[in-house]
């Protein structure tokens, strides 16, 4: 789930809130043996697409080394799960661990959050990895997200420390886009790569961070559409928004055909919408690219093609959100790079 999302859905459950993990044994399983094995790398990068859960496998491995700094005590570990009432979970889950940072954007000055985790937010690492640990093992810092990183300021300021890191320091950097970061920094990185979940996967755990029942009607539509992804299902559950990545999915469906009427409409809806709206039109439009990448012949000649309609449909969608500027001229411009590459 986006940073806007989580903060306008006061009854989903954070990450850092959240004890189970659906769809990635495999991956909790990579970390765990890695653990156990005294042999711990001390940086992951987490990747993946949005909502997929990457935040929530890093607060389960931040838990897991916090709650158990020893690896030979837990060799018979089964899992990377602790127990709610854990002290370690019930401090992480109220922000108040001592031994672990969580870089984010942050506010401004007008109060408005920032595009990008500055190079000042980075620089905390200094101090954090700098003092003795607070309970004596591990110190955990989560960069979330490190596409945010402000470039190449702070990029360069975390790569630095991460190329000379502390003892018992552990580092879990998620991205959606990993192989746009600084190559140094994916290489001084254990990899993970999260795939879109399945639906009863997305499902399960939709029910289990809102706290609605796995059968509920809502929900259910939810999943279908939300291509794997929870936070996007989550988000789906307020029925408008459901309601308008139908409408985009169905003019998204006529292309390389456009109907100016329909674009004008969509146009007001996004306009009327919350935040939210803009960042569901853009996910859908993305999807969009993404299919027509999977159905080409593979030529690097489309892949560069698709890649530049979607920097130029990203970039184009950030200034709209930056400055506040209006949704429909965005609409009727990134539907006209949708049809040319349609017609393609």
């Amino acid at each position: 789930m986006t940073r806007a999302a989580e903060d306008e859905a006061p009854d989903v459950r954070h990450p850092r809130e959240t004890f189970d993990l659906f769809g990635h044994a495999e991956a909790e399983r990579t970390v765990l043996d890695a653990y156990r094995s005294g042999r711990m790398p001390h940086a992951w990068l987490i990747g993946g697409p949005p909502g997929v859960g990457k935040a929530t496998l890093a607060y389960r491995i931040a838990r897991f080394v916090l709650a158990h700094p020893d690896p030979r005590a837990v060799a018979d570990a089964q899992s990377l799960a602790v127990d709610p009432g854990h002290p370690t979970a019930r401090r992480i889950a109220a922000q108040a661990h001592p031994d672990l940072l969580v870089l984010r954007r942050t506010e401004g000055e007008s109060g408005a959050l920032r595009a990008v985790i500055t190079v000042g937010d980075v620089r905390r690492t200094i101090g954090f990895f700098g003092s003795t640990a607070g309970e004596g093992g591990w110190r955990v810092c989560i960069v979330d997200t490190a596409d945010e990183l402000q470039y190449p300021q702070a990029a360069n300021a975390l790569l630095k420390i991460i190329e000379e890191p502390p003892a018992h320091s552990l580092f879990l950097l998620l991205s959606d886009a990993p192989g746009r970061l600084l190559a140094t920094i994916r290489s001084r990185c254990r990899r993970i790569s999260l795939r879109p979940l399945g639906r009863e996967d997305v499902i399960r755990a939709a029910a289990a961070a809102t706290g609605r029942p796995p059968d509920d009607p809502d929900l259910l539509a939810a999943a279908d559409a939300a291509e794997g992804s929870v936070g996007r299902a989550v988000g789906l559950l307020d029925g408008q928004k459901l309601a308008l990545l139908q409408q985009i999915n169905a003019l998204l469906a006529r292309l390389p055909a456009v109907d100016p009427r329909a674009l004008h409409a969509l146009g007001e809806n996004l306009a009327a919408g919350d935040a939210g709206a803009l960042a569901t039109f853009v996910e859908a439009v993305q999807d969009w690219l993404s299919a027509r990448l999977r159905a080409s012949d593979g030529s690097l000649h489309r892949l560069a093609q698709v890649a530049e309609v979607w920097e130029k449909v990203a970039a184009a969608a950030r200034d709209v959100e930056i400055y506040n500027l209006e949704r429909k001229p965005l609409v009727f411009s990134v539907f006209g790079l949708l049809a040319d590459t349609a017609r393609r």
